[in-house]
């Protein structure tokens, strides 16, 4: 097993890792940007060092400086969380190069499955079933209008390369392909460094269905069910729940079957998840695979009992998956909810500031995970994802009651946060019913936010918005850089501030 796992990560995720490592006896070390150095990842880990500026291209994605800090530290392994470079190919082959374990699958892995088009064309040759559409880049406008003609309309514009709803446009009528496969085109060029781009069938009320699935370097392959995450703004998740109350019986048994074949056609290890469209007949498609561990993997773990960040740990190590299918059974119900710093009546703009004070929800069934304390700076500068309430039920009656008590407990002043926007979720009959769509949002909560709000603006109004919140609310408390770029953090010198 590692002495020492270093963790390429920050917020929530990181102090998750840490917990489990210190479960398992591992002393553990993160790194944090200058505006990170009084975060409560920094004062959990072992030890700390600062990575670089405030900024992520040159401090958490800065992969020579964090490769040269996890060799001059003795790091036997890094864990990358989510985001960041948790599933950037070149990072794993910079880890191998250096003989550091990374943990996750393959380098050959992810590069694969992280081009939409190639991943389709795989899933399609290895049964799994696909949305119609191509599995090859869209080579101009002629070729579009080809496709739209074979899979009819309404169709959806996606990134090859990348997704969170960048490069993405549904087209109703033939006269706006041409203008949305441009804009579509530009987004993901701007977004991901490619301009390459496909097509798909667009299912109108679809449920938004993944399933957890782990694998290990000898062949063996496990599933833990599936997650429910059809409540999405701009198509991100925000809230998750499992199981699903859309999945019989009988489509379980196929979707998971289903996953585990998609696994073993890319010859993935590690934690992964396969993303399913569900159509209202109980037809499913492969959406995308996501080779990391997942936000919502907690309520994952409180339906199975299994811990997949240990799990991920041991399989990194060398070992085989610890449990086999016929041992993997789930209970009850658990519902997380993803808590952002953000002003959801002023189109859900992320909110910059410092926690003044931070009361955590407690008692039967709660969980929070979270990267947060009082004092913390909520800077502008990364996801605004402050923590996640998880709660667990006998059954989803239940879940649902403790996440409305929760969510009436968790007070955060400081900064503004979507709280009460999941109050009102958990008053809607659609939800309580469990028949939404990923369309949920967009038809029942956006129209009531204020009309000046409904149309987007545009990504550089809002930087420029997001810039001038952070110099009137936070200029104060900015940061000093650091002297020592390479200094070790003494994680007990804060130990007031927790």
């Amino acid at each position: 097993m590692f002495k020492k796992i270093l963790i390429a990560n920050r917020g929530e995720i990181t102090v998750r890792i840490i917990q489990a490592c210190r479960e398992l006896e591992i002393r553990t070390a993160t790194i944090y940007s200058e505006a990170d150095s009084k975060s409560l990842h920094v004062r959990l880990s072992d030890e700390a060092y600062c990575v670089g500026p405030p900024e992520a291209s040159k401090s958490y994605l800065n992969i020579p400086k964090i490769i040269s800090i996890a060799k001059e530290i003795g790091a036997d392994a890094i864990h990358p969380g989510y985001g960041f470079l948790s599933e950037n190919a070149d990072f794993i082959r910079a880890c191998d190069k250096a003989g550091i374990t990374f943990i996750g699958p393959s380098a050959e892995t992810v590069e694969l499955m992280g081009n939409k088009t190639a991943a389709r064309d795989l899933m399609s040759k290895n049964g799994v079933p696909i949305t119609p559409g191509n599995t090859a880049p869209v080579k101009d406008l002629s070729d579009a209008k080809n496709i739209v003609s074979d899979i009819g309309l309404p169709i959806i514009i996606k990134a090859a390369a990348g997704g969170g709803g960048k490069g993405m446009r549904i087209v109703r009528e033939n006269n706006e392909l041409e203008e949305a496969l441009s804009l579509a085109q530009n987004e993901a060029g701007k977004a991901f460094n490619n301009p390459s781009v496909f097509i798909e069938k667009y299912i109108e009320a679809p449920k938004h269905i993944e399933v957890q699935i782990f694998g290990d370097k000898y062949g063996n392959y496990v599933h833990m069910f599936e997650r429910e995450c059809s409540v999405q703004r701009r198509h991100q998740k925000v809230l998750e729940e499992a199981p699903s109350l859309a999945i019989t019986s009988e489509t379980r048994e196929k979707i998971t079957k289903t996953a585990i074949e998609a696994a073993r056609a890319c010859n993935y290890y590690n934690a992964g998840t396969i993303e399913f469209l569900l159509d209202e007949d109980g037809s499913f498609y492969f959406m995308e695979m996501n080779t990391r561990l997942q936000v919502e993997h907690p309520v994952t773990e409180l339906i199975t009992g299994i811990d997949l960040v240990k799990e991920q740990i041991n399989v990194a190590a060398g070992n085989k998956l610890s449990v086999e299918q016929a041992d993997i059974s789930f209970r009850g119900h658990a519902i997380e909810c993803r808590i952002y710093a953000e002003d959801i009546d002023n189109n859900f703009t992320p909110s910059t500031g410092k926690i003044y004070h931070h009361k955590l929800p407690s008692g039967p069934g709660i969980r929070v995970d979270r990267g947060i304390d009082v004092l913390t700076d909520v800077p502008i500068y990364y996801d605004p994802i402050l923590a996640k309430v998880i709660t667990y039920g006998v059954d989803r009656k239940e879940a649902i009651a403790r996440m409305k008590r929760a969510l009436g407990e968790y007070k955060i002043v400081g900064v503004k946060t979507n709280i009460d926007g999941f109050r009102w979720i958990f008053d809607q009959e659609s939800f309580l019913s469990g028949k939404y769509s990923t369309n949920f949002l967009t038809k029942e909560f956006i129209p009531l936010i204020p009309d000046k709000w409904k149309n987007p603006p545009d990504e550089e109004y809002l930087s420029a918005v997001y810039l001038l919140s952070a110099y009137l609310k936070n200029s104060e408390s900015k940061l000093k850089p650091s002297q020592n770029n390479n200094s070790s953090h003494n994680r007990w010198s804060d130990q007031n501030n927790d």
